[in-house]
């Protein structure tokens, strides 16, 4: 019988807390599936869509089944890209945030010093992209002896960016006893290879197929020659008057144009692509998910990994090379549900590319002609209105869950023999304190960090002034999450 809540899966209390602060109301299909499947440890091979869900699918249920006491990694996810892996990361850590669970994410232009201590101290779930999970496992620096849940994200894009023999490296370094999750929106003849070599009589879900997700989305066409792009794409944004827009283009100099196109036109955007220093990618994205601005001008490295529920508009000011991309970019819009809307633009040369998306969507996108002068001077008005207009800034996703938590830093950490008993000795020291008000604990050179949960924060702050840690009295700051 498939479940209908997250209740009736008997799940710890510390997860279900953490599961109706996020708010996550309904079980989505792919929930509905794979987790039932994952908490009776069989093997998953799941095809969905992006924004389906899927991350919670998977995550909540490893969350239920990594034992906290064990030191050593019990979970890894691999992902196709950094962005997808701070997701990733972000997500899983959030619904185990009252289980105390440690998530660490490794991933290239990061620093290999700070993860390779981060994976020194006590980790249960491992997200990271191929390359530097190699690195990792190449200098000995990430222990895989015990792990037990292997998640594979994003396959076909794995495949796509030529990760295919680094993921198999991967997968022989690890215990042969341990539970697989494959998902992919598209499943490619290689990734069935990849199914059949490492995974156990896998369940097989399949959510949707592409033409059922291609519904949810509004497709339209324009035919443009490279020199009118601009103008263009003036004309649809004032017409459309999206209040969170994506406009993808394949190249990250075709991006850098168009950005400061954009940017002469006064548009509030903003730009993403590979050249970037990843810190700027990381605060862009995070920015744009908040709200801060309505456009985003993008290749498609930033396809993937940005999980906002509610862009409305989609623009291929490029059409893609190939037609999984096309797939993935549209499928920013639409998300669990909803309804989307996504323009491209087709020069004629490009004709092949529609072509073969046309063929792979298994439907046709319809030519639009370009908007009248005049439809375009009656929606100005109401443009600028929305231009001038501050967007609604969103909270972040965990928001909720750092409303009844503190997050504390104590002068003292490795190099002062500073243990987590000795923290949790002395915070439950404290009147009203107990255990199930410690959150997560991480010690490092000169410095500790400890959440405290249940509104406890501020008893704790006051107590800690006067009070010594391993007989000494220490320096206790609030640091904000």
């Amino acid at each position: 019988m498939i479940k209908e809540k997250f209740e009736d899966f008997k799940l710890s209390s510390d997860l279900l807390k953490a599961i109706t602060m996020l708010n996550f109301k309904n079980l989505t299909k792919v929930q509905k599936h794979v987790i039932p499947a994952v908490l009776s440890q069989k093997d998953v091979v799941v095809k969905s869509q992006t924004g389906s869900g899927k991350t919670a699918a998977y995550g909540i249920p490893i969350c239920q089944l990594v034992d906290w006491e064990e030191n050593k990694p019990q979970a890894l996810v691999i992902t196709p890209t950094r962005e997808l892996a701070i997701q990733v990361k972000e997500d899983i850590f959030n619904i185990g945030r009252f289980k105390r669970l440690k998530v660490a994410a490794i991933y290239g232009q990061s620093p290999f010093y700070n993860q390779k201590k981060e994976l020194a101290q006590k980790t249960h779930i491992v997200v990271g992209t191929p390359g530097r999970i190699m690195d990792h496992l190449d200098k000995g620096t990430f222990d895989t002896s015990n792990i037990k849940y292997l998640v594979i994200d994003e396959a076909d894009e794995m495949l796509n960016m030529g990760f295919v023999d680094q993921i198999e490296t991967i997968i022989r370094g690890l215990p042969k006893e341990r539970v697989t999750m494959l998902l992919s929106a598209t499943m490619p003849k290689d990734i069935e290879n990849l199914c059949k070599r490492y995974m156990k009589d896998p369940i097989r879900i399949d959510i949707e197929d592409q033409n059922k997700a291609a519904d949810r989305i509004c497709q339209e066409r324009y035919d443009v020659n490279e020199q009118g792009k601009i103008v263009l794409l003036s004309d649809i944004t004032v017409v459309e008057n999206p209040d969170s827009c994506m406009i993808f283009c394949n190249t990250k100099i075709k991006v850098d144009e168009v950005y400061n196109e954009m940017v002469k036109l006064h548009y509030t955007c903003k730009k993403i692509h590979g050249g970037m220093e990843q810190s700027d990618r990381l605060r862009v994205m995070n920015d744009f998910k908040s709200g801060y601005f309505r456009y985003l001008v993008a290749t498609d490295v930033a396809a993937r990994g940005i999980d906002i529920d509610d862009i409305t508009l989609v623009i291929n000011y490029d059409i893609p090379e190939d037609k999984e991309s096309y797939v993935h970019r549209i499928g920013r819009t639409g998300r669990i549900g909803k309804l989307g809307r996504a323009i491209t633009f087709v020069t004629q040369n490009e004709n092949r590319y529609l072509d073969d998306i046309e063929e792979y969507i298994g439907k046709e996108i319809p030519l639009k002609t370009r908007p009248e002068v005049e439809t375009v001077d009656d929606a100005k008005e109401e443009f600028e209105d929305k231009m001038n207009t501050r967007p609604e800034v969103k909270e972040a996703k965990g928001a909720e869950l750092s409303k009844e938590i503190m997050k504390l830093h104590i002068n003292a950490g490795k190099k002062t023999k500073m243990r987590a008993m000795d923290i949790v000795g002395t915070l439950c020291s404290i009147e009203g304190m107990t255990k199930d008000d410690i959150g997560i604990i991480n010690i490092v050179d000169i410095s500790t960090f400890v959440e405290i949960l249940n509104n406890k924060g501020e008893l704790v702050f006051q107590q800690l002034q006067n009070r010594p840690i391993k007989g000494r009295p220490r320096t206790v700051s609030k640091v904000d999450i």
